[in-house]
């Protein structure tokens, strides 16, 4: 199966661009307009802190899952431009997006696509990558048992201690076929959020980018981690696991 990677160089002056970076329900559905609609499976799962549905039928998550889309927004540290990253399974068509939702005249391709699938699968164990991920690392609670003995679903609740937020990523580690070796967290405290505006109600995400060196244990797991991300959210800017090169 193919697995494309867009980078896309966003124009702050756009009136739309400024609508989805206030909204992440709205960056949403822009990103979800490069794919072709598929039936909603209307059903509701929570996610981060968020105050309703966060990854529901009504936001398009069939879609999400059905394509395999994630995305993250990034700021170039040298350029300051704000760059947003679509990792997907379908070849997206950004030719939807507003006329002047793009930067122009930057001597590169803007939106560039290329398919990422033979990288992917030349990953072996040993292999060491660095790595950035911005997710929305949660616990559950309010799990006790019902009446007949099962656990009830519960909520979750963002987690806000480094310590907390580390041990987060090292659970998701190990399952998802490497180890870390070096991790930095931004975002750990109360104000690392971000926000949007659902059709049932305000949403609110704990939001923590970890940037390291992890070594691959367990290639098939690996890859399969990138393709379908890590934690919550995943409709909403979180999850995309991005990897490349050690240097050294």
């Amino acid at each position: 199966m193919p697995v494309y990677l867009s980078r896309l160089v966003l124009n702050p002056r756009s009136r739309a661009v400024r609508r989805d970076l206030s909204d992440c329900q709205s960056l949403h559905r822009t990103v979800m307009s490069a794919f072709p609609t598929v039936p909603s499976r209307g059903d509701s799962q929570g996610a981060g802190i968020a105050h309703a549905d966060a990854e529901g039928g009504v936001s398009g998550e069939g879609a999400r899952a059905r394509h395999g889309v994630l995305h993250r927004l990034d700021t170039d540290s040298r350029s300051g431009r704000i760059v947003l990253y679509v990792q997907s399974l379908a070849e997206p068509d950004w030719s939807r997006l507003a006329s002047d939702y793009l930067l122009t005249q930057l001597g590169l391709e803007n939106p560039a696509c290329k398919l990422v699938r033979d990288q992917y699968r030349s990953i072996r164990p040993g292999t060491v990558l660095r790595f950035r991920l911005r997710a929305n690392p949660t616990k559950k609670v309010d799990t006790q048992s019902g009446p007949n003995g099962e656990k009830q679903n519960g909520r979750r609740i963002g987690l806000f201690r480094e310590e907390d937020l580390v041990g987060w990523l090292e659970r998701k580690a190990e399952d998802g076929g490497f180890t870390l070796l070096d991790v930095a967290v931004n975002g750990a405290g109360p104000d690392g959020r971000v926000q949007g505006l659902h059709p049932v109600g305000k949403m609110i995400f704990r939001s923590v980018t970890f940037e390291g060196r992890l070594v691959v244990s367990d290639a098939d797991r690996f890859q399969k981690t990138l393709a379908a991300g890590l934690g919550s959210a995943k409709a909403y800017g979180f999850g995309l696991l991005s990897v490349a090169p050690a240097a050294g």
